[in-house]
């Protein structure tokens, strides 16, 4: 059996809420994995266009990521810049290739680890793209073995199916 390539990780959390899961996940992958720097409060302009944002984000954040893991929250669904995160690391641009999506249910949920979640309670990009099979959903994982099978399952799927990009993008967070 073939060893599992070591892909480039970008991590999609709320900042404010996550940040703990962030960093137990990046202790967790961070000796198989290069993790890509998360975009900081600050990083980019808020008066920036959204799509000279998008394209910051994807050319500067993504760059080389291959899969981008979004940690759900109890309030992730509502912020603007994780949808903007997972939207471009599903595209293509001129200079990146798109990167396989996962998510990761947080415990923090009152969802997690009942076998379902409530989709409107997490960001509808990840949702309209569990219903084509480009994303898949799983409950937190700690195990290396596990969260390594299933970044290389996304990277593969990233070549195999289409993203649904149609949903508009975020202008605001939502309430």
């Amino acid at each position: 059996m073939s060893e599992i390539p070591k892909h480039k990780i970008f991590i999609s959390y709320h900042h404010s809420n996550d940040q703990q899961y962030k960093e137990k996940l990046e202790r967790i992958l961070g000796r198989q994995y290069a993790i890509s720097r998360s975009v900081q409060i600050g990083d980019i302009d808020p008066n920036t266009n959204t799509e000279r944002i998008r394209q910051v984000i994807r050319d500067q954040y993504l760059s080389d990521s291959t899969v981008t893991i979004v940690l759900i929250g109890t309030e992730t669904w509502k912020r603007k810049h994780i949808d903007w995160e997972i939207y471009s690391s599903m595209r293509n641009s001129a200079n990146n290739p798109r990167s396989g999506v996962i998510g990761l249910l947080l415990p923090t949920r009152t969802d997690y680890n009942t076998g379902q979640y409530s989709p409107s309670t997490v960001p509808k990009r990840l949702t309209d793209n569990t219903e084509n099979g480009f994303v898949k959903i799983y409950n937190w994982i700690i195990s290396p073995d596990v969260l390594q099978r299933l970044i290389h399952e996304a990277y593969l799927r990233k070549s195999q199916i289409n993203p649904d990009l149609s949903s508009p993008l975020f202008r605001n967070n939502r309430s």
